[in-house]
């Protein structure tokens, strides 16, 4: 982990997107996206015409051999082998111009015949929608023409614009639900499917519960420990130094004694409050996230540069996850990372809270140690993530991405 503070400043923090669906990408409205999701819902007509071929042709060529016991089987091959390439197709098409990521798993054999005939009807009754689309748009024009010769009625103009409106409704609705049919049939086939998902949800749910609570436990035991060596210890030693005083011989020796036991007790001050603000600092709810990390910059042996850029308020939640995050970083730094400087960055992209501190140390970080072990637990209960990136000689950078909307 050895760098200059060029490092810090000339590194960008990554862009963070939003949350992607199962097996694809999060939906856009940018024209651009729409313009391309367009393209892949014409181009599945096509394909769906591929399809109703295969089946027509190659299903009825192997028909009888499918009957027969002793080619049934090479003819089953025969069959599956070109299911598999339409279905390649299909996949690429909705890697194209959806932005789908499929697993890379095998598919049974049925499962690619039964994705192929849900998918060759699903492009046929889009195909039909379509048509009746531009077969609408056509009239429209007609309709338009006539109001412009004046040759057509205001009875008649009101009775076609309804029925016309309604039937493009319709159109864009069969349009949508089509494509969502399209969508969920791949994911079916090719992803996880909505019971694969629930039960993942399910066991990260379970095992997020068991991190608190051993994290929770964590923490008490860690803040017996300091109470325990650090404030109930200087306790001890005032108590003996002001017993000393009592007993001193010369008023000389009793004033060096309490003064002795005058600077223990801010000591202990000193150390009660520290460990009150690694409990929870109040600066969070009277002052907020900001001067709460810029109470931890205070206490900070090492320098830290923070660049804070947040406009929006933030749930309480979310802002103790990012001041632990934070402090906790800050601490191990400060401690195994020989650092000179430190990096803290507290911004949000869309609707995450991207939190990112890199020191510039010697580097080799546990990541299954107990503090980050303690933090990706905590973040992970808010459904967050915590990304450590510590080579040995390198920067150690963690990235903690919040989810706060």
């Amino acid at each position: 982990m050895q760098g200059d503070s060029a490092d810090f400043t000339t590194r960008s923090l990554p862009t963070v997107p939003g949350p992607a669906q199962p097996g694809g990408e999060r939906p856009s409205t940018s024209p651009a996206a729409l313009t391309r999701r367009a393209a892949g819902l014409l181009l599945g007509c096509a394909t769906a015409l591929l399809g109703l071929l295969y089946f027509a042709v190659v299903g009825t060529l192997l028909g009888p051999l499918l009957l027969w016991p002793r080619t049934r089987r090479h003819a089953f091959t025969v069959l599956i082998s070109g299911a598999r390439r339409l279905t390649g197709l299909e996949r690429r098409r909705r890697s194209v111009f959806y932005g789908d990521r499929f697993p890379d798993r095998p598919v049974p054999d049925h499962q690619i015949l039964r994705y192929l005939a849900g998918r060759t009807y699903a492009g046929l009754v889009t195909g039909i929608v379509v048509g009746l689309l531009a077969f609408g748009i056509l009239l429209a024009g007609l309709l338009v023409a006539s109001l412009l010769r004046a040759t057509l009625g205001w009875r008649e103009m009101l009775t076609q614009g309804l029925l016309g409106g309604v039937l493009l409704f319709l159109d864009v609705q069969g349009l949508v639900s089509l494509e969502a049919f399209d969508a969920r049939l791949a994911r079916e086939n090719f992803g996880p499917s909505e019971r694969e998902l629930m039960q993942q949800r399910i066991d990260e749910l379970a095992t997020s519960r068991a991190a608190v609570l051993q994290a929770v436990d964590t923490e008490r035991r860690r803040i017996e420990r300091d109470l325990h060596d650090g404030v109930q210890q200087r306790l001890v030693a005032l108590a003996m130094l002001l017993g000393r005083a009592r007993r001193g011989r010369t008023p000389e020796q009793a004033e060096s004694l309490l003064e002795q036991a005058h600077h223990e007790s801010q000591e202990v001050v000193t150390e009660l409050r520290e460990v009150a603000w690694r409990v929870y600092p109040t600066a969070l709810d009277n002052l907020g996230l900001q001067e709460a990390l810029a109470g931890v910059s205070e206490r900070c042996s090492i320098p830290i540069r923070m660049d804070f850029a947040l406009s929006d308020p933030l749930p309480a939640s979310v802002e103790t996850a990012a001041y632990f995050v934070v402090s906790e970083a800050v601490t191990n730094a400060a401690k195994h990372s020989a650092a000179t400087e430190i990096l803290v960055s507290v911004r949000a992209y869309g609707p995450v809270l991207v939190v990112r501190i890199e020191d510039n140390g010697v580097g080799g970080a546990d990541a299954a140690g107990s503090g980050l072990t303690g933090l990706r637990s905590r973040v992970g209960a808010l459904d967050g993530r915590l990304h450590v990136h510590s080579p040995a000689g390198g920067s150690t950078t963690i990235t903690a991405e919040l989810p706060c909307a």
